[in-house]
């Protein structure tokens, strides 16, 4: 038998030209599988040839692991405290062998054997031309259209065969087989069977590699895109700076008599692409993304990251576009929110806002209207502001003098400090929240500031309250609720 394994390897070798140690491995593979068949549980088999005389051991083994893990696998595992007893001073992440009798190798049948290897030939040579795919660094590759497989396309490149998701294609593209496309690398995944190299047409990065391939100043490090945003197959937004003033950018990216647009327009399928001029000023980055509307003007909440954007009633379908597309793309580009708004609802929501202010100041510093109004003139939104800017801004408010700035900041600092005792309090009678798997106390102190106190306060909640209240997502929220009403239903049991 010894010698019948060695002849085998060495013609396998030959035939397939690969390394003789590739087949002693699948063979070793194979020993291993055929005496794993003698038992009922799911053994760990391992299996050693001589590499010299062909003669082969087979053992049983189990893993040892700490006792505090426990047995997840009870059929290959041993615990330590119990190894220590079989094996004296063996440690965590050894194995305990037994010896098995050794398998007659007619039995396996040298056919068997043969294709354990050649699969595992088959599966190193698809993992090199992987390699020598991912070595060359394509971003986008062109292929040919090879198959559809339920809705997907299979795109022959080379040796490569690559999956491109029906969710991935430009919606309305009618792809058929022979086709040839390009298309983004979206993704390698190396557990898949099938095609590993996963595409897309529709990702952002898309775009901003077909410009690179059209515009040459952006490989020569003159021109960059900064941010690309897309409704695939629509309309698409890009951010271009030039760092050589003798560049127009956007001009640049056009073309001559828009040769280089349209270029990329073709091979998105009439995608309508929108260049604008980057900027480091968020505002003016905004202002621009918006085009082609005229903005009137822009509130900027740092705190909310988002931007309050006011234009005129001509401009408004235009900031807005079809089916809001000019403003999503835009605060895509620009990683802002983008609340579009007329100056009719401006100046509602700047009364609102100076109504609650006003409110505030009257009620927690205790002072009347006109005191009020003159702090929200002078820009202050907050409580914590006139405690702890310093003096000398106060003292600049013409209408205060220096002993009423004083009385405001004490009256300020008290007002702080009271609300923090009256939330202190409150986070330590809602300390009962904890229970809810998935609650915080960072949570806790939210919800506390909301008055959510209690298991039922949390439970009586909406979906869309909670996640205001905490940011968590909608699912996370739900679950939340439900965990804590589960409380009412073991009450009922």
């Amino acid at each position: 038998m010894s010698r019948e394994i060695l002849l085998l390897v060495d013609a396998l070798a030959r035939e397939k030209n690969v390394a003789r140690e590739v087949v002693f491995e699948a063979l070793e593979n194979a020993l291993a599988s055929a005496m794993k068949k003698r038992f009922k549980e799911d053994a760990d088999i391992r299996v050693s040839i001589d590499r010299a005389t062909g003669e082969h051991e087979g053992f049983r083994r189990w893993l040892v692991v700490p006792d505090d893990a426990g047995l997840q696998e009870p059929d290959q595992q041993e615990l330590y405290s119990e190894a220590q007893e079989i094996v004296p001073g063996i440690e965590v992440g050894d194995y305990i062998e037994d010896a098995l009798e050794p398998i007659e190798f007619g039995r396996i049948g040298a056919q068997a054997a043969k294709q354990a290897i050649l699969q595992k030939i088959r599966d190193a040579e698809r993992e090199q031309v992987l390699n020598d795919f991912l070595e060359r660094g394509e971003n986008i590759i062109s292929g040919t259209v090879k198959r559809m497989d339920k809705g997907d396309a299979i795109i022959e490149t080379g040796k490569i065969e690559a999956r491109l998701p029906r969710t991935e294609m430009i919606p309305k593209e009618n792809i058929r087989v022979g086709d040839r496309i390009r298309s983004w690398v979206l993704k390698v995944d190396h557990t898949a069977r099938g095609q590993q190299v996963i595409l897309s047409r529709t990702a952002p990065e898309f775009i901003r590699q077909l410009f690179e391939n059209e515009v040459p100043e952006i490989e020569q490090g003159l021109l960059e895109i900064k941010a690309a945003a897309r409704d695939a197959g629509v309309r698409a937004k890009i951010a271009v700076v030039a760092y050589d003033k003798r560049i127009d950018p956007i001009g640049t990216c056009v073309g001559m008599r828009g040769s280089r647009v349209t270029a990329v327009r073709n091979e998105l399928g009439g995608e309508q692409v929108d260049i604008v001029l980057w900027a480091e000023d968020p505002a003016e980055f905004v202002i621009g993304a918006l085009a082609p509307a005229h903005v009137e003007s822009i509130v900027v909440d740092e705190d909310k990251h988002a931007m309050d954007v006011v234009v005129d009633a001509e401009n408004l379908p235009k900031a807005i576009g079809a089916r809001g597309q000019n403003v999503r793309l835009a605060s895509e580009l620009t990683g802002w929110q983008i609340n579009i708004m007329t100056p009719e609802e401006s100046q509602n929501r700047q009364e609102e806002e100076r109504s609650g202010l006003r409110k505030t100041f009257t009620s927690r510093l205790d002072v009347d209207e006109e005191v009020a109004d003159i702090l929200i003139d002078e820009g202050f939104t907050g409580l914590e502001e006139i405690a702890y800017v310093p003096l000398q801004e106060l003292l600049e408010i013409e209408a205060f003098d220096e002993d009423t700035i004083n009385e405001l900041r004490t009256r300020a600092r008290n007002a702080l400090l009271t609300e923090a005792i009256a939330q202190e309090e409150r986070v330590q009678t809602a300390q009962d929240l904890l229970e809810v798997q998935g609650i915080t106390p960072e949570l806790v102190a939210k919800l506390a500031e909301k008055e959510v106190l209690t298991l039922d306060d949390l439970a009586e909640l909406s979906t869309d309250e909670l996640s205001e209240i905490t940011g968590l997502t909608e699912d996370d929220a739900s679950q939340m609720i439900m965990r804590a009403r589960a409380h009412w239903f073991d009450d009922e049991a």
